[in-house]
């Protein structure tokens, strides 16, 4: 007989989208299916599309399929009234047989799904994030995956290192590739082509040079130009781990002038000191704190000049695992081993251009170590 009042952690998503239910059950998925951890076991509720297959690669203790379930449920619940039986309702009669009156559902919890549930008489209680909290440091496992997601990132990276050092510098400073203008968006296909063939997705992948480079996010479009920074920023997914890389690269094709080189010497070397800090139990926020001001003491202040932003205006670094940006949050955190995060320093000037050196480390019982370990040339 099923245990009365008793409480079970509540998912509804589709695991291709959502890291929390692929991290409970390590089940690719497109479209949404319940997950329930009650008693100390680990259930799904599959389509029949999805069960046998999920009998097969889920990760967890048992498989039910929602056919038999909602089977079940429509004689039960049209004796009491219901026409129709939404699967809502069939989760909240899973709910109710299994004797469970209290989920806890992450926070962004489908609002309609919580009421249907509430008014089944099941109590619904968010739990702020992270949810799973286990997610936060990474097992040896997820580091095999993450160091693979990476290995696929530095390969496309040198990919573009590839193209850009083919690409002749024209007469007029646009790069030349081929018999073509070598722009933003065809070196964007190129790193990620390279991406899919071992592997991998990526979006929004950023090639940004010039001034395009003074706003961070800033993907870059047209032609690239010869003797200016170019910030190279990848973070693909591994299609069968689910895991990301992240990676960036500033480089400059030809010649950079002394205040470039001056901006991209200054954020290596604040990579390198914020690097020496990390270890178990030191602040996240004195780190990031430190940072801005040595870049402030070299000439590169955090303020708004003429309503931009210039210096050091962004995160320090963020975890990195199933999401391109998990927790921990590096400014609000004390580091652990075994969180896995990146470091990116960047700064931004306008009329100069933009700087990011940006790897990802393993916080370890002593200090830290990088698991990327692409070069870092400036010029190519």
């Amino acid at each position: 007989m099923p245990v009365s009042t008793q409480s079970a952690r509540l998912l509804f998503a589709a695991s291709e989208q959502n890291a929390n239910i692929l991290y409970a059950t390590g089940f690719f998925a497109p479209d949404p299916f319940i997950y329930l951890f009650y008693g100390g076991k680990s259930h799904v509720i599959l389509s029949d599309l999805e069960v046998d297959r999920g009998r097969r690669e889920a990760h967890v203790d048992a498989v039910i399929p929602y056919s038999e379930l909602a089977a079940e449920a429509r004689k039960s619940l049209r004796r009491k009234g219901y026409d129709e039986i939404a699967e809502t309702n069939v989760l909240a009669f899973y709910l109710k047989k299994q004797g469970i009156s209290h989920v806890e559902v992450p926070a962004d919890f489908s609002l309609s799904i919580a009421e249907t549930l509430r008014k089944a008489r099941i109590s619904v209680r968010w739990v702020p994030d992270p949810f799973w909290p286990a997610r936060e440091t990474k097992t040896p496992e997820e580091i095999q995956y993450l160091q693979g997601a990476l290995d696929m990132t530095q390969t496309a990276m040198e990919r573009a290192f590839e193209v850009l050092r083919a690409a002749r510098i024209g007469k007029d400073g646009v790069l030349r590739w081929g018999n073509t203008v070598l722009t933003s968006e065809k070196l964007r296909i190129e790193i990620e082509m390279c991406i899919v063939s071992r592997g991998g997705l990526a979006s929004h992948t950023i090639v940004a040079g010039g001034q395009q480079a003074i706003d961070p996010h800033e993907t870059g479009s047209g032609p690239l130009f010869a003797h200016q920074l170019i910030i190279l920023d990848i973070f693909p997914r591994h299609v069968k781990s689910g895991y990301f890389g992240d990676l960036t690269r500033t480089v400059v094709r030809g010649r950079a002038t002394d205040a470039q080189r001056h901006l991209w010497e200054i954020c290596l070397e604040g990579q390198k000191r914020a690097f020496s800090q990390i270890r178990p139990r030191m602040s996240g926020k004195i780190v990031q704190k430190d940072l801005k001001s040595f870049f402030a003491q070299n000439g590169y202040p955090t303020e708004q000049r003429d309503g931009r932003w210039s210096g050091f205006f962004h995160g320090a670094g963020h975890g990195l695992g199933l999401e391109i940006h998990e927790y921990p949050r590096f400014a609000a955190t004390r580091f652990r081993t075994n969180h896995v995060l990146t470091l990116e320093p960047g700064i931004y000037v306008p009329g100069l251009g933009g700087v990011r050196h940006e790897d990802v480390l393993q916080v370890t019982a002593t200090g830290s170590r990088f698991l990327s370990s692409l070069p870092k040339p400036l010029e190519i």
